[in-house]
């Protein structure tokens, strides 16, 4: 039996500093990558490019996945933006969400982290919380916490994809200061902290989930997180 092509929305940096003598770069962090190969698939970077390309990309994988990043560009979900929002990258928020719009067309499953699951709300016409520092007394930017170690607790809803695999409650990392406002209808929320913050999602007809923590951060320090990438993998 083949492999899964798993395709990796990447990234992009316009100066790689002297290692990569300041060339621009394409990428994507290597814990999907690792994560991904450690479970059976075979990560395929996705670089962006005009919205028209979309279609071809998708064509060419089985599953894809949108990784963390940049803020979502508020002006998609109809907001001027916040003093604490980012610049953000709009070439990137533009093939993402065409990215998002043909994987539903070719019925391809779509795994997304952070970024990528307020993105996901976006795309069905959600909108977000611009800035959360002040929100809770749950510290959502953990850094400098090590990365792995997870710091808040969440809920997860009965019989959903996120209780599968994690079970009903556990506890997750955090490296965000936005997080999904509202709901867009198609969407279920699957996952949430005790201050009320959506931390997974789900598609009612679709294969579609999404997390607001990084399994990627964690995936070889926690067994759950390595979970998350075989389900996506093998079952998603």
């Amino acid at each position: 039996m083949s492999k899964p092509i798993i395709g990796i929305a990447a990234n992009e940096v316009q100066d790689a500093g002297d290692v990569l003598h300041h060339l621009p770069i394409a990428y994507t962090p290597l814990g999907y990558v690792r994560a991904i190969q450690q479970v059976g698939g075979l990560p395929l970077l996705v670089p962006i490019s005009e919205p028209a390309a979309a279609k071809d990309y998708v064509s060419q994988i089985d599953k894809l996945v949108l990784a963390g990043g940049q803020d979502v560009s508020p002006k998609f979900y109809g907001q001027e933006a916040h003093q604490a929002t980012g610049s953000g990258f709009l070439a990137r928020d533009e093939f993402e969400l065409a990215l998002i719009d043909e994987a539903l067309l070719q019925k391809k499953p779509i795994f997304a982290v952070c970024r990528g699951m307020q993105l996901v709300n976006v795309a069905f016409g959600g909108t977000l919380q611009q800035d959360i520092s002040t929100f809770s007394e749950i510290i959502h930017m953990q850094a400098p916490i090590p990365k792995e170690v997870p710091t808040h607790a969440i809920a997860t809803a009965e019989k959903s994809m996120l209780a599968r695999v994690y079970g009903q409650k556990t506890k997750v990392n955090s490296f965000h200061h936005q997080a999904v406002d509202r709901l867009a209808r198609p969407l279920q929320k699957t996952a949430w902290s005790p201050d009320g913050i959506i931390e997974g999602i789900e598609h009612v007809g679709q294969r579609l989930l999404a997390v607001q923590w990084h399994p990627d951060f964690a995936y070889d320090a926690l067994l759950q997180e390595q979970a998350v990438f075989k389900y996506v993998v093998d079952v998603l």
